[in-house]
């Protein structure tokens, strides 16, 4: 049985520092997950942030919140429209009872379209997807609930490393992230955000990095 361990840990400008691990093994054709925070052992070896996880990739995946005693299931299925590839996901919580379908639909290489909807709500989002040359990526957001657009783009750079810009103008956010992802490695991610709208344009920095065993 092949087992694979990540530890990921976030840190920002303040000090804050937070951790989340996880172990996952294969079985057969399901793969079994346990998942843990900093918090699991803070105060010793306790429930808090623990989470037990069971999926079989691309057709479903339950997962149970230990402390908080609550399943989510998610169920993904693939079908075709006009022989284009249709990903779908429907996601359901039964603490809070809520239910999301998202959806993002393949017209070409470069292009693709995706929606995620809240259901009983009018919680929607619509993007598009342009993809240009495999190099850049550009991702204007249309935001129902708040009536307002999102964009981002993003672009490699030096060979394997990615730069991504993001503004959310309901809020004024500008964020700017580097990340890079390696097997040998592990990944890292370095953001930046300030809001527009305030009047000390004060910037807020995080960094995220990743290790990854194979066992």
């Amino acid at each position: 049985m092949a087992m694979k361990a990540s530890v990921k840990g976030k840190f920002d400008a303040g000090g804050k520092s937070t951790g989340v691990g996880s172990l996952a093994f294969n079985a057969g054709d399901l793969k079994l997950r346990a998942t843990m925070t900093d918090a699991t052992f803070v105060a010793g070896p306790t429930l808090n942030g623990l989470s037990l996880a069971v999926e079989k990739p691309g057709f479903f995946m339950v997962e149970y919140n230990v402390p908080k005693k609550d399943v989510r299931f998610q169920f993904m299925n693939t079908v075709r429209i006009a022989e284009k590839p249709l990903n779908l996901t429907y996601i359901h919580s039964r603490g809070d009872n809520r239910t999301i379908v998202d959806g993002s639909l393949s017209i070409d290489p470069a292009n693709k379209l995706s929606a995620n909807y809240m259901v009983g709500t009018n919680n929607c989002k619509l993007k598009y997807t342009y993809a240009h040359g495999g190099i850049a990526t550009f991702e204007p957001c249309y935001d129902l609930a708040k009536n307002a657009w999102d964009f981002s783009v993003s672009r490699k750079v030096y060979g394997g490393d990615m730069l991504k810009a993001t503004y959310q103008t309901s809020s004024k956010l500008l964020g700017m992230e580097w990340s890079r992802n390696s097997k040998y490695t592990g990944s890292f991610k370095v953001c930046a955000s300030v809001n527009l709208a305030e009047e000390v344009k004060q910037p807020k920095l995080t960094a995220e990095t990743t290790w990854n065993l194979e066992m």
